[in-house]
């Protein structure tokens, strides 16, 4: 008889998490490059589109290494799923936050 894997969380918390994280990279990029004309231009990949072009690229890319990294690190291990998904929505509600027009916008120079 097969013996039978235990299933762990994980691959899951990972995804969770990274999404969280990549959420928050998206609002920090907004506020920063609205606070500092330097990163502003440095985050225009794409001149019709203006920094957003860099605000999404980058939240993308850090988003896919975040979920490769707690991928690799939690593949076989059982995650408190709870504590991961509070930690997730928090970044969640930062991230647009600092999307929120009223809030980036006051930091404007």
């Amino acid at each position: 008889m097969a013996q039978r894997e235990s299933l762990t969380n994980g691959p899951a918390a990972a995804a969770i998490l990274a999404s969280g994280i990549g959420s928050l990279t998206l609002g920090l990029l907004t506020t920063v490059a609205q606070a500092v004309a330097l990163i502003r231009n440095a985050l225009n990949f794409y001149d019709p589109a203006g920094p957003l072009s860099g605000k999404t690229t980058m939240s993308v890319v850090i988003w896919l290494v975040a979920w490769a990294l707690f991928h690799g690190l939690w593949k076989n291990q059982q995650k408190d799923f709870s504590k991961v998904f509070i930690v997730t929505l928090c970044m969640i509600a930062l991230g647009l936050l600092g999307t929120f027009p009223p809030f980036f916008e006051a930091f404007s120079r």
